[in-house]
């Protein structure tokens, strides 16, 4: 069999274009719902663990170097690998491989959150206060507006990472579009093995761009921050930002 990078090429277009592969409930639209219900699924999931946490430790910043140090931890954790220890431990099902993507959506998301939390100007805060408001009122009424746009980074870092990483539950028969990278692999075709990883790249392309719409239609113009004006004595946000936009560069 030839493997040169064409032959390679040729094989993934014809597998794309071949009509059988865009029908039934094992076809290509069918494994992208799937493979987006996961994502959904880990993110509804993700966001319930990391917003209360985030604003908390964001707002009080209390916590914030146990945060810090399960932010890092958490990110070191192979994702393949606790997939394989939630089904040894949990058995065989949807949950187990939820839980392994969980645990690597929730750190760009927490990250996201506590930054954009923190990075909000202290002045700010203290007008509210001065104002008579309480401390949920300026939480949800004036940080979190303020915070909206690293805290969209978070979740759009944390999404693309799912949508790229949630292939490794096909390795257990769940589905999703990574069936097609273990049958290529399995059976030694190409065009379906690559074909699998284009339709991955794409949903990830698309999945991003759709967050980016949504984040310029919740952020208001005066709140968005244009990082290459930022002001020199805001110094202390740039690097609470950044520690949070650093997944979507």
């Amino acid at each position: 069999m030839d493997y040169s990078s064409n032959n390679v090429i040729v094989q993934m277009v014809e597998w794309l274009l071949f009509p059988g592969n865009w029908s039934g409930v094992r076809g290509i639209p069918a494994r992208v719902l799937e493979h987006i219900g996961y994502t959904l699924l880990t993110m509804l999931i993700a966001v319930l663990i990391a917003a209360p946490v985030g604003l908390y430790v964001g707002h009080t910043g209390k916590g914030r170097v146990v945060v810090v140090a399960a932010i890092g931890t958490l990110r070191a954790l192979p994702t393949l690998g606790m997939v394989f220890l939630f089904v040894l431990l949990a058995g065989l099902g949807l949950m187990p491989p939820i839980w392994a993507l969980v645990l690597l959506a929730v750190p760009p998301l927490l990250s996201g959150i506590y930054a954009g939390i923190s990075s909000v100007d202290p002045s700010v805060t203290d007008a509210a206060r001065s104002l008579g408001m309480n401390e949920l009122q300026i939480l949800f009424t004036v940080e979190l507006p303020n915070a909206l746009q690293v805290i969209m980074g978070g979740v759009r870092a944390a999404t693309l990472q799912v949508v790229a990483t949630a292939a490794v539950v096909a390795y257990i028969n769940l589905g999703g579009l990574g069936v097609f990278l273990v049958e290529g692999t399995q059976i030694r075709d190409n065009g379906r093995l690559f074909g699998g990883a284009v339709l991955i790249t794409v949903l990830a392309l698309v999945v991003d761009f759709a967050l980016g719409l949504l984040q310029r239609w919740l952020v208001p113009p005066g709140l968005r921050i244009d990082y290459g004006r930022e002001a020199p004595q805001n110094s202390g946000r740039q690097q609470a930002v950044a520690s949070a936009q650093g997944g979507t560069t």
